[in-house]
This record gives structure tokens, sequence and C-alpha cells, in this order.
């Protein structure tokens, strides 16, 4: 599949997650370069501004459970309106985060477009998949894949998780008995990246545009990626981020695409947000050769 265009959405959301910063994610990653990096491939970039969110302080958190989830969900209702509007036009979402819970929004928004959820390859080191009653700390950020199952906008036999290395007993519990495709760190080391993407590709890939990549950049050892809020030790390298995005690009089923979780206060020298835009040009089909 040849991009022809790409549709910049920034979703500056923050109310996800325990920790402040991540609602500057959009700016940082801009700051990067990222709109003329991609017109350099020779795709038209067209960025289509920030989803308003509301700010945590002008709102009550709701449910200790579920923390902010109307607002979260309010804002996530416009981010699927725009990503539908986008994928039905021809031209290839690319949502910037804000908090992983923003899935939500980018997910529902392909399947409305397409009348049928993608596959969907979740970089991560966390499972996401926590429910309200499940979740220790009711932070919604670690909750998109499970509300985005239930919402039918992603079937469980066709999602990938790739990075995994802190998952709580609740989202062991709903990884097994979903039977969801899981590669921990551990697995990686053991087969390898280059057999972890071949894998993922089979389950995830039908046809051109039929993949949705949701890009966590914690997912990404925090030696180069820095600048996330829930950062853990021993994740992807540089290269294993490149070849997984490099090898997407090569598929030609990528359809959209999602960077999340940059946290421009906790970054060095905007590092993070650098890889990010990399990461994406990778993804565009950006190659060495």
């Amino acid at each position: 599949m040849s991009v022809k265009r790409v549709d910049v959405i920034g979703v500056p959301m923050d109310l996800g997650a325990d920790r402040r910063g991540v609602d500057m994610g959009p700016s940082a990653v801009r700051y990067a370069g990222l709109n003329a990096a991609i017109e350099r491939l020779g795709i038209t970039t067209v960025d289509r501004g920030n989803i308003p969110v509301r700010v945590a302080e002008s709102a009550s958190p709701e449910e200790a459970s579920a923390k902010y989830l109307p607002i979260i969900a309010e804002a996530c209702g416009l981010l699927a309106d725009m990503v539908a509007e986008v994928v039905r036009a021809g031209n290839f979402p690319l949502v910037l985060g804000g908090d992983h819970s923003i899935a939500m929004g980018t997910l529902a928004g392909v399947t409305r477009a397409r009348d049928r959820g993608p596959g969907v390859i979740w970089v991560d080191a966390h499972g996401d998949i926590n429910t309200p009653i499940t979740s220790p700390s009711g932070n919604v950020h670690g909750m998109p894949v499970h509300f985005a199952l239930e919402a039918h906008s992603v079937l469980p036999e066709r999602i990938v998780f790739i990075g995994l290395r802190d998952v709580d007993e609740g989202e062991k519990r709903a990884i097994r008995d979903l039977g969801v495709k899981a590669f921990t760190m551990s697995d990686i080391d053991r087969v390898g990246m280059a057999g972890v993407i071949a894998e993922a590709l089979a389950i995830t890939c039908d046809g051109p545009g039929s993949l949705h990549v949701s890009f966590d950049m914690d997912g990404i050892d925090p030696t180069e990626a820095p600048g996330v809020g829930t950062p853990v030790r021993g994740g992807l390298s540089y290269r294993e981020a490149h070849l997984l995005m490099e090898a997407i690009a090569a598929s030609g089923a990528l359809g959209s695409l999602e960077i999340t979780e940059i946290n421009p206060i906790l970054d060095n020298q905007n590092q993070t947000a650098i890889l990010a835009v990399e990461l994406v040009l990778s993804a565009l089909g950006k190659t060495t050769l």
C-alpha cells in the first residue's frame, strides 16, 4: 500500500495517566520536524491540529475505578469522527498522543470507516487490557485494549502485543483467557525480533490497509526513549524498533498509526520525540538504500 497523503491528528490527552505531561506529546513530535520529514518522502502531509480535550482541573474524576472516563470518551468520540473521515477519504491517519487511552478513539474510527476492525500490532511495555475492576490504579491508559474489545473495534484473534515486560495479574488472565497473542521481551530474546515480526504480521495482516499499529514509546528501552510517563527497563532496542516498522512498511498492509505516551517534561533534548519521528518515517517506507 503506497501512502499518498498523511493526515496528522494531535490528541493532547493526559487524563488517562497519573503522571502529567504527555498532553504535550503532539507538540514535541511536531517540533521534532514530523511534517517536513514526511513531505521529504514525497507524501502530502495535512495537519488537522489537535482534538479538544478538557483539562483535569476542569472536571471531577467521576469514578475511582476508571478516572475521567466520561471526559476521555468524549475526546475519543471526536477523534473517532476525524479518523473515520480521513480513512473514508482514502488517506492515512497518523494520530499523536497523548496517553494511550486515545487508542479507543483511533480504533473506533478505523473500524467505522472500514466496516470491520483492523488487525492491531500493539507495541508496549504494558498490557493495557485491564478492566475498571482489575485495574490497580483506575488509570484508563491501562484499559484501552479492554474497551476496544468491548466495542468490537478489534477482535482478540487479530491483536498482537509486542514488547511486554510489566503486566498486571488481571491482564495476564485476560490475555490467556482471550487467546491474545503476546510477545514479551523474553520471547523476543528467545525467538529474535525477525521471527516475532513475521508471526505478528501473519496474524494481523490480510490486505492493504488492514493493519493498525498502536505504538507506546515506553515499548522502547528508556536509554533510547527516556521521555515517557511509565518507563520500564529492558525494552526494545533502537534497531529492533526500526526493524519492526520497516517490516510493517514492507508488508503493504499498514492503514493507520498512532504514537503515544511521549512526555517532554521527562525527556532529554526531545530525544524521544525525535525517535518517534524516525519510527514514523520507517513505517511510511523510508529505507537506507
